[in-house]
C-alpha cells in the first residue's frame, strides 16, 4: 500500500466526523475541538474573526432532521424504510441530496449510473482529493441510518468546516453511491464496483434484469439515465483518483455496543465469496416412495449446509464466517420429496487464500454429498470472490489521533460488513477506513448505532455486503 505523503486533508475530515459524534453524544468541547482544527488546518483558531470559528459544532439537531426528511422518501411506512434502486422514492433521494450538495456551494455532477459527487474545489486541486460518503438506497424495511449516516455525516462535516472558515489544500468530495443494496438486480455496491473498473460487471449490466423481468439500462432510463450500453464505461475510474477515502456507517453488528464503545475504527475489511449450488434428485409422494429407494435434493443440500459451518469452523480463525442465506426446494410441498434444491452460500474473511481454501473444501464436500446420495451437483458457481482490504496505517493512525483529541474511546476492529469503501481502496493512493459509530444514547439527538438494526426500533437494517 502507499502511504499518503499529506495526511492533513484527511486528518481534517475524520476530526470533523468525530467532532459530530462527540456533539451528538453530549461529550463534545469546543476548545478541543478548535485546538484540533489549528492542528489540521494550518492557521490559528482566534476569535476575531480570522481561522475557524470559536462555536465549531456541529449541528446535531439539523442533522437528524435531514436523516428523518430523507427518511420520509420511502415505499414501506414509518418507521420502516425502503428505498429501492430507480423507484420514484429512490429518486425523490438523489434529488434532496443533490439539493444540499447545491446548498454548500458544492460542484455537483453525476456520472451515467447516477453515482453522485459534491466537491468542494482545494487550492490546490491538482492534488488527489479526499473522499467521503456512502449510499442512501435502501432495503425492504430497513432502517434509516443505514448508508445514509455516512452521507449527510459527510455533508454536515462539509458545511461545519465551511462555517468554520477552513479552505482545503485537497479537494474534498463527498460521494452518494448507486445501489449498495443488490436488492432489484442481485449486485450489492454497483456504483462503487464500476467505479472501480470491473469490466465484468459493465458487460452483465448490459442484460440483467430484474424479477420484473425490467433491464437495467431501462430501470436506468426511467430514473432519467438514459445511457448507451457502451456509457457503463465512462463510470469507470483511474487508480489513484482520490488521495484517501474515508466512510461513516453504523456497525450492523453487536460488538461495539456490547463493550460500550462509540467508535470503531477500521483496520480491515473482510470480503466475501458469493457461491450457488444446486442439486437434482428425484422427486415423489412423501408416502410412497421408501427411505432406501430416494434421492432427497433437499436433504443433499441439508448436509452441503452442515458442511460449510464444519469447514468454516475447522479454518481455526474467529475471522471466517460461512451462511447459507438462502435454500429453496422444489417443488415446495409437504407431501412431495424434494427433486431439485438452491442454495446460496456466502463466505468471508481478511485473509483470502483461507476463504478460498473453505470454498474448495465446501466445493469437495457438495461432490461427494452428490454421490453418496445419488443426486446430481447440476451447479457449483461461484458468483464473485472479492479480495479483502486492509486500512492505510496513515488514515488509521489520524483517526486514532483525531480521537484521542476529542477524548473518544476507541475500538480498532475488523469490519466484517462491507460497504462501497471496499471496491474504493482499488482506486485510492491512500487507501480506506472505514469508521463505524456504536450507539449513541436516546438524548444525544443525532447519530446512531450498531447491532444489525437501527437504533429504536426503526427496522432490521441488514448488510448485504
Amino acid at each position: 500500500m502507499t502511504m499518503m505523503s499529506e495526511p492533513k486533508a484527511s486528518r481534517l475530515l475524520l476530526a470533523v466526523l468525530l467532532v459530530g459524534a462527540a456533539a451528538a453524544a453530549g461529550g463534545h468541547d469546543d476548545a478541543v475541538a478548535r485546538r484540533t482544527m489549528e492542528e489540521f488546518a494550518g492557521f490559528p483558531a482566534s476569535d476575531g474573526g480570522e481561522g475557524p470559528s470559536t462555536a465549531f459544532r456541529v449541528d446535531s439537531e439539523g442533522l437528524q432532521r435531514q436523516i428523518d426528511e430523507l427518511a420520509s422518501f420511502s415505499d414501506s411506512p414509518a418507521p420502516s424504510v425502503t428505498r429501492v434502486l430507480y423507484s420514484d422514492k429512490d429518486v425523490q433521494a438523489r434529488r434532496y441530496i443533490k439539493g444540499i450538495m447545491n446548498q454548500l456551494g458544492l460542484a455537483v455532477r453525476e456520472d451515467a449510473v447516477g453515482n453522485i459527487f459534491g466537491s468542494w474545489e482545494g487550492s490546490e486541486a491538482g492534488l488527489g482529493a479526499v473522499g467521503t460518503g456512502s449510499h442512501v438506497d435502501a432495503i425492504p424495511f430497513s432502517g434509516k441510518y443505514d448508508g445514509v449516516l455516512g452521507v449527510l455525516g459527510a455533508l454536515e462535516a462539509i458545511s461545519l468546516l465551511k462555517r468554520s472558515g477552513f479552505q482545503p489544500k485537497r479537494s474534498l468530495e463527498v460521494i452518494m453511491f448507486t445501489s449498495e443494496e443488490p436488492t432489484r438486480f442481485g449486485i450489492s455496491c454497483l456504483g462503487s464496483r464500476l467505479m472501480a473498473g470491473i469490466e465484468e460487471l459493465a458487460q452483465s449490466l448490459r442484460k440483467v434484469v430484474d424479477n420484473q423481468n425490467v433491464s437495467f439500462l431501462d430501470a436506468a432510463e426511467s430514473a432519467g439515465y438514459k445511457m448507451d450500453p457502451k456509457d457503463l464505461q465512462s463510470v469507470f475510474l483511474k487508480k489513484d483518483s482520490y488521495s484517501a477515502f474515508i466512510e461513516l456507517h453504523i456497525e450492523q453488528g453487536p460488538i461495539l455496543e456490547k463493550e460500550g464503545i462509540p467508535i470503531g475504527i477500521v483496520t480491515a475489511i473482510a470480503a466475501p465469496a458469493s457461491t450457488t449450488v444446486e442439486f437434482e434428485g428425484n422427486g415423489g409422494h412423501a408416502g410412497a416412495v421408501l427411505m432406501p429407494a430416494r434421492n432427497d435434493a433437499g436433504l443433499a443440500a441439508a448436509e452441503l449446509a452442515l458442511a460449510v459451518e464444519k469447514h468454516v469452523l475447522e479454518s481455526g480463525s474467529i475471522d471466517t464466517v460461512g451462511t447459507v442465506g438462502i435454500l429453496q426446494l422444489h417443488p415446495g410441498a409437504i407431501n412431495s420429496i424434494p427433486s431439485k434444491s438452491h442454495l446460496e452460500i456466502d463466505v468471508r474473511d481478511i485473509d483470502e487464500k483461507r476463504r478460498n481454501d473453505v470454498i474448495e473444501k465446501i466445493r469437495r464436500s457438495a461432490t461427494e454429498i452428490s454421490k453418496n446420495r445419488g443426486v446430481v451437483l447440476s451447479e457449483f458457481k461461484i458468483v464473485n470472490q472479492d479480495p479483502p482490504a486492509l486500512s492505510d496505517q496513515s488514515v488509521v493512525e489520524a483517526m486514532e489521533f483525531a480521537a484521542k483529541q476529542l477524548n473518544l474511546e476507541y475500538k480498532k476492529m475488523i469490519s466484517r460488513a462491507y460497504h462501497d469503501s471496499l471496491f474504493m481502496a482499488s482506486i485510492t493512493n491512500g487507501y480506506d477506513l472505514h469508521p463505524l459509530l456504536q450507539r449513541l444514547q436516546p438524548q444525544a439527538r443525532g447519530v446512531c448505532i450498531a447491532r444489525g438494526h437501527d437504533e429504536w426500533g426503526e427496522g432490521p437494517s441488514l448488510d448485504n455486503g
